[in-house]
């Protein structure tokens, strides 16, 4: 089922963050959603790879690199592991490589670029610590949707459609 994120918003708007608009979709699946999982790896992929080597259980891996677009932090073999495993999506503060084989996988993928260098390995990275990037905070058990709009956060799972606009009263004459 697609929850889009701007009919979310229209219906949970005291129960969502929006991210800055800063990233760009790379996956096969452009409407994705799940439960939180963090990781901060500056310019290190060692953690990530062992993170999406685990059971995803539908959920989405947050990933802050920092913003740093010297090198990749994903590739399309860890999205493809990943897609295997159940992972829903992974977004990347910071950027991914091998966009065209990423934009095949059945797996959301968002990043703020693509770049063809490989990360360093120097296992200095973190898991399931709350992160604040694109303007938000994204915190392990949280909710993430994301799609061509944007990416927003809400602090447990949201159901169903937009809440509907009440009725007007008419004005007896």
């Amino acid at each position: 089922m697609e929850l889009l994120t701007s009919e979310l918003y229209d219906a949970h708007p005291d129960h969502v963050f929006v991210a800055e608009p800063v990233f760009r979709d790379f996956g096969g699946r452009r409407c994705f959603h799940g439960a939180v999982e963090t990781v901060r790896a500056y310019e290190d992929d060692s953690l990530i790879r062992q993170i999406l080597n685990e059971p995803g259980n539908g959920r989405v891996l947050v990933i802050d690199g920092s913003g740093s677009m010297r090198c990749a932090l994903l590739g399309a073999a860890a999205a493809e592991t990943a897609a295997g495993n159940g992972w829903a999506g992974i977004v990347v503060f910071g950027a991914v490589r091998e966009s065209r084989k990423l934009s095949i996988l059945p797996i959301g993928v968002k990043a703020l670029c693509t770049n063809p260098r490989r990360p360093i390995l120097r296992s200095e990275s973190l898991r399931s610590v709350p992160l604040h990037l694109a303007g938000i905070s994204f915190k392990p058990g949280e909710w993430l949707y994301a799609d061509e709009d944007g990416v927003l956060v809400s602090w447990d799972q949201l159901h169903g459609e937009p809440a509907k606009a009440p009725k007007k009263r008419r004005k007896k004459a």
